[in-house]
């Protein structure tokens, strides 16, 4: 007997080929859009704000939708997005910046990175919400 807790090898498969399609998809806009050495890392700045929307703009939409198969919400929330938002680049690009000796830009940047993830979180949510209640016959965003 399976516990409920554990996931299906279908939302397993999902988180993997979801984290494949976001890893390469933040690699691909890294080579498109490279940063030059020792300058502010926009391209990942803009991946997260971006990942922090969408990612924000789903799950409040799913939580309307509360029978929205549990492998999609995971291959494409911890999966796709996950791999493809990641603090830890952040956290590199903030490191670089301190080895490089640039201080105020470091600061600046992580700064702008939590602010503006958070504020595309928010917009992404108030998204979420909008579209759950015009999903559902009456409009209230819940199916009684």
């Amino acid at each position: 007997m399976r516990e409920s807790w554990i996931p299906s090898g279908r939302a397993w498969l999902a988180v993997a080929a979801g984290g494949l399609v976001g890893s390469e998809l933040r690699y691909g806009l890294g080579l498109a859009f490279p940063d030059p050495a020792g300058s502010v890392p926009w391209t990942t700045l803009w991946i997260n704000v971006v990942g922090s929307f969408v990612l924000a703009a789903l799950t409040t939409s799913w939580m309307a939708r509360p029978h929205t198969a549990f492998w999609l919400r995971a291959g494409l929330g911890p999966g796709l997005l996950g791999s493809f938002t990641t603090f830890s680049a952040v956290v590199f690009a903030v490191d670089q910046l301190a080895r490089d000796g640039q201080h105020m830009v470091w600061i600046a940047y992580l700064g702008l990175s939590l602010l503006l993830g958070l504020l595309s979180a928010a917009l992404g949510w108030r998204l979420g919400k909008l579209t759950g209640r015009l999903s559902t016959p009456d409009g209230s965003g819940s199916r009684q």
